[in-house]
C-alpha cells in the first residue's frame, strides 16, 4: 500500500557544520548541546541566543546579598538575570522587546524561577519608577544594572533588521509594534537632520558626505543600505590600503546611529540616568554596561553629577572595568564593553 500522501514530510537537512541562514540554524535554536558547544569554541554566539558580558566583573561589583531586590533594565536573553537569581536576589527584570520578552519569561520559569524570585515587565528602563511604584516598591531597590544596546537575537535575526550582513527589512525598532522603521526614517530625514544624527549617536567622520547621499532616499533593506553606503565611501576612500576595513566601520556605524534614533535610545537613557537616583534605597548599587562612546560619555557624566552632590561612591570615572583577555578570546563582542557603578551612600535628602 502507498501510503507517501500519509507520510510526514522529511525534515531539512542541517546543511553543513554551520549554514549561513539563521532559519536554517535549527540545532542551534533547539539546543543540540554538541552544536551549541562548536559554535561558542569558535568564537561565536549561537542563533537565537545571547552570551551575557562580564558576568563575574558584575557580580562582583553589585555584591548582592541573599534576599535583596535588583531591578534589571534589559532582561535580553536573561543570562545576567540568572545570575542574579542563583545569588539569592529578588528580580524585577524589564525589556521593551515584546517579541523576547515571553520568550526569556517562559524559559526562566522551567528553570524553576517562580514569580516569588522573578518579576519580569515589559517596560523600556527609563519606566522604572512607574513599574517600581505598581509594584508597591515606593522605597525603591537595593541594585540596578543594564546591559545597553541590542542583543545577539536581535542582531542576528534578520527578519528584525538590525544588521547588515544578512538581508532583511530596514526595520530596527526594539519594539516592532512601535514607531517608525529605520527605512521610514531616512526616506523623511533631510540632509542637515542626518548628519547631526550620525554625529551625534555614532561620532560618524563623513557624517556630512553620507547625509547628502542617504537622505530622503528609500531603501528596500539592509543589505541594499549597506551597499549604498559603500557607494558613498568608495571614492572617499580609494587612496587607503584599509579602505574595505573602513568601509565596513562606516557601514557599522550608520546602522549603530540610525538603530539609536529609532528606538531613542539616548533619550531613554538620559531619562534613566535622572530617575534612577530616587529608585535605590540607601546603599543600593548601580551597575551599567555600555558600548560605544555616545552611551558611556552619558553614564559616566551622570555618575559624576550624583557623586559631586555628595551622599555616592564612584568607582572607574577614568578607568571603567573592560572584559578580561580570556573573554575577548572567547566572545568578540564583548569588546568594546565598559562597565561603571556608584553606590548610595546616605539617606536620600
Amino acid at each position: 500500500m502507498d501510503d507517501s500522501a500519509t507520510r510526514p514530510p522529511r525534515r531539512k537537512r542541517y546543511s553543513g557544520n554551520n549554514p549561513r541562514r539563521f532559519e536554517d540554524k535549527y540545532k542551534e535554536h533547539r539546543g543540540d548541546e554538541d552544536t551549541l558547544s562548536k559554535v561558542e569554541s569558535s568564537g561565536k554566539t549561537p542563533a537565537g541566543r545571547h552570551r551575557p558580558i562580564m558576568v563575574p566583573e558584575v557580580l562582583e561589583v553589585l555584591a548582592l546579598q541573599t534576599g535583596e531586590t535588583i531591578a534589571d533594565g534589559t532582561l535580553g536573553y536573561g543570562g545576567h538575570t540568572t545570575e542574579f537569581l542563583r545569588a539569592g536576589a529578588h528580580v524585577i527584570a524589564l525589556d521593551v522587546d515584546p517579541l523576547q520578552l515571553p520568550r526569556t519569561t517562559e524559559r526562566l520559569r522551567r528553570e524553576g524561577f517562580g514569580e516569588d524570585a522573578l518579576s519580569t515587565q515589559q517596560s523600556n528602563f527609563a519606566g522604572l519608577p512607574r513599574v517600581l511604584v505598581g509594584l508597591g516598591l515606593t522605597d525603591g531597590v537595593d541594585a540596578f544594572f543594564a546591559d545597553l544596546g541590542v542583543s545577539s537575537m536581535q542582531i542576528d535575526d534578520p527578519a528584525r533588521g538590525f544588521s547588515w550582513k544578512s538581508t532583511g527589512p530596514l526595520d530596527m525598532r526594539l519594539n516592532p509594534s512601535r514607531g517608525v522603521t529605520a527605512e521610514e526614517l531616512l526616506k523623511k530625514t533631510n540632509p542637515a537632520k542626518l548628519q547631526t544624527l550620525l554625529e551625534e549617536n555614532a561620532d560618524e567622520p563623513h557624517a556630512a558626505i553620507l547625509a547628502t547621499a542617504l537622505a530622503g532616499v528609500s531603501q528596500p533593506d539592509t543589505r541594499s543600505l549597506a551597499a549604498a553606503i559603500r557607494a558613498v565611501m568608495k571614492p572617499v576612500l580609494r587612496l587607503r590600503a584599509d579602505a574595505e576595513d573602513q568601509e565596513e566601520k562606516t557601514v557599522r556605524r550608520v546602522f549603530q546611529a540610525l538603530r539609536i534614533a529609532v528606538n531613542e535610545e539616548f533619550t531613554a537613557l538620559d531619562t534613566l540616568l535622572r530617575v534612577l537616583p530616587q529608585c535605590l534605597r540607601p546603599g543600593g548599587r548601580a551597575a551599567i554596561l555600555t558600548f560605544h562612546s555616545g552611551e558611556d560619555r552619558r553614564v559616566k557624566k551622570a555618575f559624576a553629577a550624583w557623586a559631586g552632590d555628595g551622599g555616592w561612591e564612584l568607582y572607574a570615572e577614568d578607568q571603567p572595568r573592560r572584559p578580561s583577555a580570556a573573554e575577548l578570546h572567547d566572545n568578540p563582542r564583548s569588546s568594546s564593553a565598559k562597565l561603571r557603578w556608584i553606590t548610595r551612600l546616605s539617606e536620600r535628602a
